[in-house]
């Protein structure tokens, strides 16, 4: 069983930055690929960023590449996200999520493992 955790959401104006941090606990997996996904009341949960279990590849949603990084520790099983000149439309509750084997996807639903969620609000 593996446990998420994110932290770090917030209020911040357009333009501001944002570090989003997912700890995991309880059993890991030796690979394993994790994943950002957000939310909106009443849309479906959509990719934002991904990177495979030795952190040597990344994926991004064309809406936020360039403006945000995803990035792995290991050895800290934490994996974070820098969300940078942050825009109205990023608003959403974003999930940290993992899913067990070496191969990254950007479908919420190839990812068995969730955090609750922490709120990201970017006022214009």
């Amino acid at each position: 069983q593996v446990q998420l955790e994110e932290s770090g959401g917030g209020l911040v104006q357009a333009g501001g930055s944002l570090r989003l941090s997912c700890a995991e606990s309880g059993r890991t997996f030796t690979t394993y690929a994790m994943g950002w996904f957000r939310q909106t009341p009443g849309k479906e949960r959509e990719f934002v960023a991904a990177i495979n279990w030795s952190g040597s590849s990344t994926y991004y949603a064309d809406s936020v590449k360039g403006r945000f990084t995803i990035s792995r520790d290991s050895a800290k099983k934490t994996v974070l996200l820098q969300m940078n000149s942050l825009k109205p439309e990023d608003t959403a509750v974003y999930y940290c999520a993992a899913r067990s084997g070496p191969v990254v996807t950007t479908y919420h639903t190839d990812y068995r493992y969730w955090g609750q969620g922490t709120q990201v609000s970017v006022s214009s």
